[in-house]
């Protein structure tokens, strides 16, 4: 059976209320366009259900480490002003998940929470340079024992929620759940300048299993 994330559940009965009402129509009328309509919102229930999937991926690679905080596609892999939470420089590697990508979040890192930030803004197309300053975005700050790791939850052009479940001074583990994005949306992770990295542009990654850099 699938895991799904407590957010989707009201989004999965509606989808699936909708397919059964469109499902006896079709079958009372007989009728051919009953019958499309019923099949193809069928299709996108099915869809609903994979989009809030949380598969299980709590486990940990080592604090030398760093994974993934997202299933998709690594879009940049760049320095970048952080003033925030790193003061200065940081290197920064974003990560864009498609409508068919898990939407679960996880920690690249373990460490205590030290910052969170939610900022309100405007939903434009998230893989977009500019979407980094101008989206809606939840950022958390991670203090580890190797140094600042900030991620940042940024909402696409079809997102309209981010939740972010921890609050500053909760102790986090790698691979835990750090939240969602709802429905498509990018998620950066901001790293020391001098950090290792072990992704390039146009590489896909698994949250809480690619290692995407690796601390010196």
């Amino acid at each position: 059976m699938i895991r799904t994330a407590p957010e989707g559940r009201w989004f999965i009965a509606g989808a699936w209320a909708i397919a059964l009402v469109l499902l006896v129509v079709a079958a009372r009328s007989g009728a051919a366009g009953w019958w499309i309509g019923a099949v193809a919102w069928t299709a996108i229930a099915v869809w609903v259900v994979a989009f809030f999937r949380d598969p299980e991926r709590a486990w940990s690679l080592g604090e030398r480490m760093v994974v993934a905080p997202a299933d998709g596609k690594v879009v940049s892999v760049v320095e970048v002003d952080e003033p925030v939470f790193h003061g200065g420089r940081a290197l920064r590697i974003s990560i864009f998940m498609n409508v068919f990508d898990c939407h679960v979040n996880r920690y690249p890192v373990s460490g205590a929470i030290a910052y969170k930030h939610y900022n309100p803004g405007k939903f434009g197309h998230a893989a977009a340079e500019k979407s980094s300053l101008d989206n809606e975005q939840s950022s958390v700050g991670v203090a580890t024992a190797k140094g600042k790791v900030l991620i940042r939850q940024i909402a696409g052009f079809v997102a309209r929620r981010i939740v972010t479940d921890h609050e500053v001074g909760a102790t986090v583990r790698q691979g835990e759940r750090l939240g969602m994005i709802r429905f498509g949306s990018r998620v950066d992770v901001f790293l020391p300048v001098g950090t290792r990295t072990l992704v390039h542009t146009g590489n896909t990654t698994l949250a809480g299993v690619t290692v995407v850099a690796e601390w010196s």
